[in-house]
């Protein structure tokens, strides 16, 4: 369930409850097998297998690697901060995705904000956060 939602040009705002612990939702966010799991709810089911270091420094590369990065800063079951980027986009041009989890009793939202992208592309990531991240999330999570 959104409950709050904005995006400019340059800047998405997303607030997200699942009916998860926020260990729960970072373990499914950070571990290789949960995401890729996650994945197959996706709007890309057959995708190669995730890979998400588990490390500060550490990369990721999601969705066949579409999606891949490096993590900047990691807190368990509170924060992920990471350098997030596109394949198709200009080399060297990386945004940075924040997902702040709050738990409340036995549900956590995500707090999320995603910057620095390119101009233009605010509403198709905002509808990609949806379609690849939270509803296969939340699907997965149960």
């Amino acid at each position: 369930m959104v409950i709050a939602e904005s995006h400019a040009a340059e800047a998405i705002h997303q607030e997200v409850t699942f009916n998860a612990t926020a260990r729960r939702v970072y373990t499914a966010l950070m571990d290789a097998k949960q995401f890729t799991a996650m994945m197959a709810f996706s709007s890309v089911p057959n995708a190669p297998p995730a890979q998400i270091a588990r490390d500060v420094g550490g990369t990721f590369s999601v969705f066949g690697g579409h999606i891949f990065g490096r993590h900047l800063e990691l807190v368990p079951g509170q924060r992920i901060v990471q350098a997030w980027r596109v394949v198709d986009w200009e080399p060297g041009i990386y945004s940075i995705a924040r997902f702040k989890l709050k738990e409340q009793g036995a549900k956590t939202t995500i707090l999320f904000d995603h910057t620095g992208f390119p101009k233009g592309l605010g509403e198709h990531l905002a509808s990609g956060w949806h379609q690849n991240y939270w509803e296969p999330l939340r699907k997965y999570l149960g």
